[in-house]
């Protein structure tokens, strides 16, 4: 079995890392546009379609049985025409914030998202679709996927602190909804966190579209299973390996110990 997960850069690590417990004798190809052509939040339609399917053709290549696409903005802009151009050959997963389950437990509710994303119409959609029965704040976090990207710890804490004072002190969800964001999930817990009021779940996409790749495939988790998966990694379409940046977390550091895809 092998499963492909893209991204812009590394926010493909927390879904890659989901596969990698679900599946841990699953081969993972790892293709991003880093560094050359990321970030994509804040470029044009044309130019996320435009290099999604440089991307997603890096990874279909190696002939992965699924497709994740972990990345919110890609999934907005591209997905139609990653679909139209791999399916039915190969099933393509794309991301969308998780704004349903997180108003499960009813309001308030913040969505974190890229600036680009923040008041967008398809954010907008689902907010209606899903969350009509709550309050929801959309909370813009300029600076937040390139500092999770470069791992630069001190753009990190001030990222989440300027999103963590826009974002209401009774809410009882956030929705993180760039999947960067995934990576740094506890520092936004802790700053969101507020003394004498519940705990506030945070909802990411990782654990959802990874297990909705095993079921396009038709395959049942098996977390016992062998660890003898490997890793093959994609930097704008040529072979690397990974990032620095991705073994400051905790996902990349287990990705990065098992040994090359064969």
């Amino acid at each position: 079995m092998k499963i492909a997960l893209m991204d812009s850069g590394i926010g493909l690590l927390a879904a890659a890392a989901v596969v990698r417990r679900l599946r841990p004798d699953a081969d993972l190809v790892l293709s991003s546009d880093a560094p050359e052509g990321m970030p994509w939040g804040p470029r044009t339609p044309e130019y996320v379609t435009a290099h999604a399917l440089d991307v997603a053709r890096a990874a279909a290549d190696h002939r992965p049985d699924a497709l994740i696409v972990a990345c919110n903005t890609a999934s907005v802009h591209a997905l139609p025409a990653l679909r139209a151009e791999l399916e039915p050959t190969l099933p393509v997963i794309g991301t969308v914030p998780a704004i349903k389950p997180s108003v499960a437990g009813g309001g308030p509710v913040a969505i974190w998202a890229t600036p680009a994303t923040t008041g967008s119409p398809y954010q907008r959609g689902l907010i209606g679709e899903f969350a009509r029965s709550v309050d929801v704040t959309e909370v813009p976090c300029p600076g937040l996927a390139d500092a999770v990207q470069n791992a630069d710890e001190t753009a990190i804490d001030l990222a989440i602190a300027a999103a963590a004072a826009r974002t209401p002190r009774d809410v009882r969800a956030v929705v993180l909804g760039c999947t960067h964001y995934e990576l740094v999930a506890e520092r936004i817990r802790a700053a969101v966190r507020q003394p004498g009021l519940p705990h506030v779940a945070l909802h990411g996409s990782a654990g959802a579209v990874a297990a909705q790749a095993l079921r396009r495939i038709g395959a049942e988790p098996a977390p016992s299973a062998e660890p003898s998966g490997g890793l093959a990694v994609l930097l704008g379409g040529r072979p690397a390996d990974l990032p620095t940046a991705a073994l400051a977390y905790a996902e990349g550091q287990l990705l990065g110990a098992v040994s090359p895809a064969r």
